[in-house]
């Protein structure tokens, strides 16, 4: 069920997207009285799911959710038709427009998804506004992994600041040192401030979801409520609303103690020490291979264990904060890139397609979440396309560019040698991504 409510997430968020996207081509056609044949979400080939025909357009769904499309004529698309193109141009056709209105019909897509964003950002702050955890209230440390501790990380520091620069959202820290290529971590540790520089082997861990850094939780109360896939203590007797007080008599002031403990003696049997019904109880099991009882005590949240920062906003006040929010979103992708194409970081290793899409979005209908997401890949979509890539609608524009500096128009079999050259490209790409999926998840299975 997690993993269907997701793809249902990722299906409706794709389809505002790419609905948004292709509208903003055809306004801008329809404005400058250029000809819209077709105008799809989705792509159709062979056949359609839907479709209608109102004056000269024919407005359709596609059965192939890899985006969607506005067919223009007199313009040479992924559908690769240069029949038209051999008439002599007309009125109503693209070719037959300015340079400028060209221009403007080619960005009007990334234009509505940037335009969107905003607006997506504006509803969230207006209707949840913006909760998050400062730094300064993780108050019992951090937790790391075992990149962490190669950098110089120990469970239980404070981070004071990152180049000396406070953040003030913890959860922003990571990323603050992936994109503004941070150089040192300030942390208290034992009542001393240390200095722990940032390496690029770290960054290169990072970008592979290690090296993680979290805040620090106590280990109890532990009321067990739920129960995974795979539980040897369910198997073993365990019941609900028992209370776990220590395994093999340790006692664990932390939960990290706690899943280490587990972990580092998952060969051999175990003693959970229990409390049922305000009786003490012990109950012997067998860890999983990967060092895992099966239990739980959700719904214990983040916010159940720190205070959590909340900022209101009034309609007035959501409009500048949330077009703000929206550039910040902007400008945070764009460093990606540099990562992306770094040789040092190897960022396109961790370049995902679908699958890794699809995971962002949670396993329970959260509307918050979900419309935080869709603002972000709006946002991603507009960026991929405005990319001098021919195929993308940026490969358009580039070539507008061109004309204009020159005076000098491209032919229109070059055009059409450049749509398929850049169509390639894409689909090389598409297959990478979504091949680095596919060995992620061979590999963790």
């Amino acid at each position: 069920m997690t993993i269907l409510i997701q793809i249902l997430q990722f299906l409706l968020s794709l389809s505002i997207l790419v609905l948004i996207h292709e509208l903003g081509h055809f306004m801008f056609a329809r404005l400058f009285k250029t000809r819209v044949e077709k105008l799809y979400l989705f792509f159709d080939p062979w056949f359609s799911l839907f479709k209608i025909k109102r004056g000269d357009t024919e407005y359709g769904i596609g059965w192939l959710p890899l985006g969607g499309y506005a067919k223009i004529s007199g313009m040479i698309d992924e559908s690769l038709d240069t029949e038209q193109l051999k008439q002599p141009p007309q009125p109503w056709e693209f070719r037959s427009k300015t340079s400028w209105q060209r221009l403007l019909i080619m960005t009007g897509g990334v234009l509505f998804n940037f335009i969107l964003a905003m607006l997506i950002y504006v509803f969230v702050l207006i209707t949840w506004g913006e909760t998050y955890l400062p730094t300064s209230g993780v108050k019992y440390g951090i937790v790391t992994d075992s990149v962490g501790y190669e950098l110089g990380l120990r469970n239980g520091d404070k981070i004071l600041s990152v180049d000396n620069q406070y953040i003030d959202n913890f959860y922003s820290i990571t990323s603050d040192i992936l994109l503004n290529d941070r150089k040192t971590i300030q942390v208290e540790r034992d009542g001393q401030v240390i200095n722990i520089d940032i390496t690029l082997d770290y960054i290169r861990k990072v970008l592979k979801r290690q090296g993680r850094i979290e805040p620090r939780s106590p280990f109890g109360p532990y009321i067990i409520n739920t129960f995974g896939k795979e539980s040897p203590a369910k198997d073993a007797g365990v019941l609900e609303n028992d209370e776990l007080v220590g395994i093999d008599n340790v006692k664990f002031a932390w939960f990290d103690e706690f899943q280490n403990y587990i972990v580092a003696n998952k060969k051999r049997p175990l003693t959970m020490n229990l409390l049922r019904n305000g009786e003490p109880l012990n109950i012997a099991v067998v860890p999983t291979a990967a060092g895992m009882l099966g239990i739980g005590n959700i719904p214990k949240t983040i916010g159940d264990i720190f205070e959590l920062k909340t900022i209101k906003y009034g309609f007035f006040q959501s409009i500048p904060a949330g077009i703000a929010k929206g550039f910040k979103s902007i400008g945070d992708y764009l460093k990606q890139f540099k990562l992306i194409f770094s040789r040092h970081t190897k960022a396109y290793e961790s370049l995902g397609g679908f699958i890794t899409i699809g995971s962002l979005f949670p396993g329970v209908w959260d509307w918050h979440s979900f419309w935080e997401l869709t603002a972000f890949l709006s946002i991603i979509l507009a960026v991929m396309n405005i990319l001098p890539i021919p195929g993308l609608d940026g490969g358009h524009v580039m070539f507008l560019l061109f004309e204009v500096v020159t005076g000098k128009k491209p032919s229109d079999k070059f055009l059409e040698y450049a749509q398929i050259t850049g169509m390639i490209i894409l689909f090389a790409l598409l297959i990478f991504a979504n091949g680095n999926d596919i060995i992620k998840w061979v590999r963790k299975w």
